[in-house]
C-alpha cells in the first residue's frame, strides 16, 4: 500500500512499492485538479497584509526596522498561498513571490504612516487615506537602503519556495 506524508520541509512524500510512471502522473494530475489559484491569491494577500501590519507595529514599538521581518513576511505569505491554493504548479510560486514583495513594501509604507500618525497626532486611517501613488513612490525612494535588496530577495525566495506543494516519490523500504 502507498502512503503520503509531509516531511519537515513541507514536501509531500509518496512512498510506493510498485507504482509506474503513469500512476504517478495520474496522482499529480489529481493534485492539479484540487489547486485553486484564486484561493491562493486571497490567502497570500491576507497574509501579506497581516505581515505588513505586524512589521509596521513592531518597527513602531521598538523604534528599529528589523530586516528579518521580510523573511517572516515571505514565509507567512508562502505558506498561506500553499495552504489555501493547494498548488503544485509554478504559478503559485510566482504569486507567492509577488505577494511577499508587496507585503514587504507595505510594511515599510505602513511604518512611515504609523510614524507620521504618532508624531502629528493624526489618526492612522487619515494618514493612509491621503497617500497616493506619488506619495508611495516617494516613501519607497526615501526609505530604501541597499540592505533592503537582501531582505526583499529573501522574502521573494521564501514566498516562491513555500507557495508550491513539492511532490517527491520515494521507494518504500521493507
Amino acid at each position: 500500500m502507498d502512503s503520503e506524508t509531509t516531511n519537515q520541509n513541507g514536501v509531500l512524500e509518496i512512498e510506493r512499492r510498485s507504482l509506474n510512471e503513469a500512476t504517478i502522473q495520474s496522482y499529480k494530475q489529481e493534485m492539479r485538479e484540487k489547486q485553486n489559484i484564486y484561493k491562493g491569491i486571497i490567502g497570500g494577500g491576507i497574509a501579506a497584509l497581516v505581515g505588513a501590519i505586524t512589521w509596521a507595529v513592531i518597527t513602531e514599538m521598538t523604534g528599529y526596522q528589523i530586516g528579518w521581518m521580510a523573511v517572516g513576511v515571505g514565509l507567512l505569505v508562502g505558506y498561506s498561498v500553499r495552504i489555501m491554493g493547494k498548488g503544485v504548479d509554478m504559478v503559485f510560486g510566482v504569486v507567492g513571490a509577488i505577494l511577499a514583495l508587496i507585503g514587504c513594501l507595505g510594511g515599510n509604507i505602513l511604518t512611515v504612516a504609523f510614524d507620521i500618525s504618532s508624531n502629528h497626532g493624526t489618526p492612522i486611517l487619515s494618514v493612509i487615506s491621503q497617500m497616493n501613488v506619488q506619495v508611495l513612490i516617494n516613501i519607497i525612494e526615501k526609505t530604501f537602503s541597499p540592505m533592503d535588496l537582501l531582505f526583499y530577495g529573501l522574502a521573494i525566495y521564501e514566498g516562491f519556495k513555500y507557495s508550491i506543494i513539492q511532490i517527491e516519490v520515494k521507494e518504500k523500504k521493507d
